[in-house]
């Protein structure tokens, strides 16, 4: 087992007190040079727990570990060196270049005001060539699709050079070719020393590239542990309330739904 690199104790938040709490009571630890997913339906916490990772949000009760150290006693500049956020969508408003937008990643690496250097671009470059868009680095971003807009959001966290990649839903708009992009180079980064915590609803994103999987349900309910044991036909039935089947197909592990008349949606 790998060491856990952040750990969530006994989390409890709520946005606004009349809606209730999002998160109850929940604890999860996330180990060091993995892909955990957070798996679930829409609206059980997953964009939350990353919100609060990041210190945007911070808990009504409970505490977060990073490197056994509480979150509140880093700085924001120590965290947007040690985390980077891939969004789930982001507004573009003016025509920067892919190379121009992926630079605002070097932010926490540069004093204000400052320009970037040679480095800078260089890192941004290379960032552009993991994610397959290097030959575009001077197209306006907003000529782009909903595809390459996203990878291009990859590009911006990996030039940020954290160690801890936070991605929330990113393959909901990636077609199928740049799915199976962007689950080789998960495996590169954590390879490379990468942790990444991944939110997603598509169980089958989970089978091709989770190490680690939480099964999220209401914000308290979740299990948590190696991948093989997490998916599994009773879980994840369990997590959507539709029966899931799990099958074999050239050695890999599928995903199969429907909304089998012999599954109690109700238990």
């Amino acid at each position: 087992m790998k060491p856990n690199l952040i750990e969530f104790q006994d989390i409890t938040f709520g946005y606004r007190t009349e809606d209730g709490n999002v998160l109850k009571s929940l604890s999860l630890q996330i180990p060091s040079q993995s892909v955990t997913i957070i798996l679930g339906p829409n609206g059980v916490g997953k964009t939350t727990l990353l919100n609060l990772l990041l210190g945007w949000q911070k808990p009504q009760s409970g505490s977060i570990l990073l490197d056994e150290q509480p979150l509140m006693h880093y700085s924001r500049r120590e965290l947007g060196k040690r985390i980077a956020l891939v969004p789930q969508r982001e507004t573009f408003t003016f025509s920067f270049t892919l190379l121009e937008y992926v630079l605002l990643g070097r932010a926490p690496h540069m004093r204000p005001l400052d320009m970037p250097s040679e480095a800078d671009i260089e890192i941004c470059m290379q960032a552009l060539e993991q994610v397959g868009m290097a030959e575009l680095a001077e197209r306006p971003i907003t000529d782009l699709s909903g595809g390459e807009q996203q990878l291009v959001l990859v590009a911006r966290a990996l030039a940020q050079g954290s160690r801890i990649l936070l991605m929330d839903e990113p393959t909901s708009h990636l077609d199928l070719k740049n799915k199976l992009r962007f689950v080789r180079m998960v495996r590169n980064l954590v390879k490379n020393g990468h942790t990444l915590l991944i939110t997603t609803h598509e169980p089958e994103v989970a089978a091709a590239v989770a190490d680690y999987v939480v099964l999220l349900m209401d914000g308290s309910k979740a299990q948590a542990g190696p991948a093989e044991d997490m998916l599994n036909d009773a879980y994840l039935s369990e997590t959507y309330g539709i029966m899931v089947r799990t099958a074999q197909a050239d050695g890999k592990k599928v995903i199969l739904w429907d909304n089998d008349e012999g599954y109690d949606e109700k238990q």
